[in-house]
């Protein structure tokens, strides 16, 4: 199970045409040992390009970029890193950034930090989500299960909390269940053969949900909407 402390940069692009960095930087005044742990988006582990194993140095004041080592013949489009810090009150930023070139161009997207979470919970209207995908990022040595539920909108009374009220809730269309491997990711469509409401329950020890947008573009990169929160429904204003 993660640390209160443990951060992710996810959906780190390598290969055709799109590269990634991860940068550290030290705010303290003492010089500190973190470790920063790699996976690929099939779980294996990835090593840093130039460190010895996971362990990173890091001077006072010092700032350090870092690629995960992926042969530039290979391509893994969902890769991702996890700082491990065991202190109250962690002196060391982490930020991650994608790279792809298309032309002459190159556009870059942010990866900003996230959070595993226990057992975290998604549901919503698809409607300005379309395209969109949901990855599910298992940061666990065990495997996680992600039970996802299409819905057309037709919905059906259930008991509710307070005696003698009932609640809504959506009919499943179409239901999978998908199992997430050990530091394993997996992508899931928000929506399916005109789906109009999305579910998705993860049982899992720290697992990350991201919503993928798809980024402009001829390259296959996704941009990570970060105005989403888990663990509830869609906000308001992406319904």
């Amino acid at each position: 199970m993660a640390a209160a402390q443990d951060r992710v940069v996810t959906q780190l692009s390598y290969g055709s045409g799109c590269s990634s960095t991860i940068e550290l930087r030290n705010l303290a005044a003492h010089a500190v040992d973190v470790a920063l742990e790699g996976h690929r988006g099939n779980g294996s582990l990835a090593g840093l390009e130039g460190v010895a194993g996971q362990t990173v140095h890091l001077a006072p004041g010092a700032r350090a970029r870092y690629r995960l080592d992926i042969p530039g013949n290979e391509t893994d489009t969902h890769s991702w890193v996890i700082l491990r810090e065991r202190t109250a009150a962690p002196p060391v930023t982490l930020a991650g950034s994608t790279e792809c070139r298309e032309g002459e161009q190159v556009r870059r997207l942010p990866r900003d930090v996230a959070y595993p979470m226990r057992n975290p919970v998604f549901a919503g209207d698809v409607a300005e989500l379309r395209g969109a995908m949901l990855a599910v990022i298992n940061t666990a040595g065990r495997p996680a299960t992600a039970s996802a539920c299409y819905s057309a909108g037709n919905l059906y009374g259930v008991p509710g909390e307070a005696p003698g009220t009932r609640e809504l809730q959506p009919i499943c269309s179409t239901w999978r269940d998908v199992q997430v491997p050990p530091y394993g990711t997996r992508n899931l469509p928000v929506q399916r053969e005109g789906s109009k409401w999305f579910s998705v329950k993860v049982r899992g020890e720290a697992v990350l949900l991201q919503m993928l947008l798809p980024a402009e573009g001829d390259v296959r990169t996704f941009r990570v909407d970060s105005t989403i929160r888990f663990g509830s429904e869609i906000p308001s204003e992406k319904r």
